[in-house]
């Protein structure tokens, strides 16, 4: 059976909407995050991201995005699902991703989900991330899940949705 490593955040879950500065704020004056390196580019924004994503109550109401549950559990059928998150960059949430996970994908074994910075130690026929650098070190075949920072990104298969991950994979 083939298998597939979905990133967690921004792929099954939109992080967006609780994270996103306000128009008028500062943070928005002075451009995104450096996707690469946001505790380097931002230390302050990236310190209080941390502490936001560490609170218990963080994930708590985040709903997965549209279609992921249906499709997800679709996919499960035909292929091995893994569910990969870089919770060690922020370790304080790893228990609120565990618990959003598992209130929203029962059916994903917790066997199944892999806590890792580097993608390249998936052993996976697939990986579908939202970040270019991720999918280059992965070995299977990268395919990049579309967001607003990743947009200008060529080189690697693209869906915009899990709609378009359906007609890919089933």
């Amino acid at each position: 059976m083939k298998r597939i490593a979905i990133e967690m955040d921004e792929v099954i879950i939109d992080l967006n909407h609780k994270l996103s500065p306000d128009a008028a704020s500062p943070e928005a004056q002075t451009g995104p995050l450096d996707a690469a390196k946001p505790q380097q580019s931002r230390p302050a924004l990236f310190q209080e991201i941390e502490e936001l994503i560490g609170e218990d109550s963080f994930y708590v109401g985040l709903p997965p995005l549209p279609d992921a549950q249906r499709v997800i559990e679709r996919l499960s059928q035909e292929y091995e699902i893994f569910i990969t998150t870089a919770a060690v960059e922020f370790p304080r949430s790893l228990a609120a991703k565990l618990e959003w996970l598992k209130a929203n994908f029962p059916f994903i074994s917790p066997m199944n989900i892999i806590c890792c910075s580097s993608k390249g130690i998936l052993n996976a026929d697939y990986l579908i991330d939202t970040r270019p650098q991720n999918l280059a070190l992965f070995t299977g075949e990268g395919v990049l899940f579309s967001t607003a920072q990743n947009q200008q990104e060529t080189g690697y298969a693209r869906v915009d949705s899990w709609r378009d991950i359906e007609q890919r994979f089933l």
